[in-house]
C-alpha cells in the first residue's frame, strides 16, 4: 500500500492523535485522541513513522510558508519536486497544507510530536529537514526568517548549531563547491577522520536504511540525491588528496 493509502485509510491513524492526527482526519484518516508524553514508549510502527513524515512535511512547510510572510502555492509544488504524489492526491495534500496554515496550533507542537516518533537527530529527521529546505527555496531565495525557523525546528529534532550549519550548507546550496561541509569535517581534518565521516555518512543515508526507520517510499529520490552528493564530495576530496 501506498504513502497515500495508509493516509487515507487511517492504517497508521491509531498512533497519531495531537495536531498530526487532526490533520489525518481532513483526508478521512482515523486518530485517536492521544498525544504520546515523554515517558510512553515510542511507536516502533514504520508505518506510522512514514505518515508522521508525510503529514509532517506538508504541516512543518505549511507553517513554515508564512514565515517570510508572503505565503504562494510554490510550496505546494516545491513538495511534489521531492515527494511523488500521484494527481489524484494533489487536492488533499492542498487540503492538509491549508489547514495547517490555518490552525492556532504552532509549528512547535507538529516538529514534537514527529520527533518523538524518532531518535534524536535520526537521519530521516535530517531527510525530513532537508525536503523542508527545499520548500523554503520555492521563491528562489532562502530567507533569513525561514533559516531561523528551520533552526527551531532542528533543534526539536535533535540537532545541535554545528550539525544545523553542515545540513544548512548541504541544503540551502550554501556548501557550493566545499565538499567538506557536506560531510561535516573541518577541511584540515586528517585523512582517517574524513575517511570515517564518509563511511558513516553512507551508511546512515543509505535509502534502504532510511526506508526501514521510516522513511516513506516516496520521499527516496530526494534521499538518493543526497547519498549522490556525499559520494560526490567524498570523491573530490580523494582526488585532491591522493587517497585510494
Amino acid at each position: 500500500m501506498s504513502i497515500w493509502g495508509k493516509i487515507i485509510g487511517g492504517a497508521a491513524g491509531f498512533a497519531l492523535g495531537g495536531p498530526i492526527g487532526a490533520l489525518l482526519g481532513v483526508v478521512g484518516g482515523h486518530a485517536i485522541d492521544r498525544f504520546a508524553g515523554p515517558d510512553e514508549p515510542k511507536d516502533e510502527d514504520a508505518a506510522t513513522r512514514k505518515v508522521a513524515f508525510t503529514i509532517g512535511v506538508i504541516a512543518l512547510g505549511a507553517k513554515m510558508a508564512k514565515a517570510d510572510g508572503v505565503v504562494t502555492r510554490d510550496e505546494i509544488a516545491a513538495f511534489r519536486e521531492v515527494f511523488q504524489i500521484p494527481p489524484e492526491e494533489t487536492r488533499n495534500v492542498g487540503r492538509i497544507f491549508d489547514m495547517a496554515r490555518r490552525t492556532s496550533d504552532g509549528f512547535e507542537a507538529y516538529a514534537t510530536q514527529i520527533a518523538r516518533l524518532f531518535n534524536p537527530g535520526s537521519p530521516v529527521l535530517e531527510q525530513l529537514l532537508g525536503s523542508l529546505f527545499h520548500i523554503a527555496r520555492a521563491d528562489g531565495v532562502v530567507h533569513e526568517k525561514e533559516i531561523e525557523y528551520l533552526r527551531n525546528v532542528a533543534a526539536i529534532f535533535g540537532f545541535d548549531d554545528l550539525a544545523f550549519e553542515r545540513l544548512r550548507a548541504i541544503f540551502s546550496g550554501d556548501a557550493g563547491n566545499d565538499p567538506y561541509s557536506i560531510l561535516g569535517v573541518a577541511a584540515d581534518a586528517d585523512d582517517r577522520t574524513i575517511r570515517d565521516a564518509y563511511r558513516r555518512l553512507v551508511r546512515e543515508h543509505h535509502p534502504d536504511r532510511l526506508i526501514a526507520q521510516g522513511l516513506p517510499e516516496e520521499a527516496v529520490a530526494a534521499a538518493t540525491d543526497k547519498l549522490a552528493r556525499i559520494n560526490g564530495a567524498w570523491d573530490r576530496i580523494k582526488q585532491h588528496r591522493n587517497l585510494v
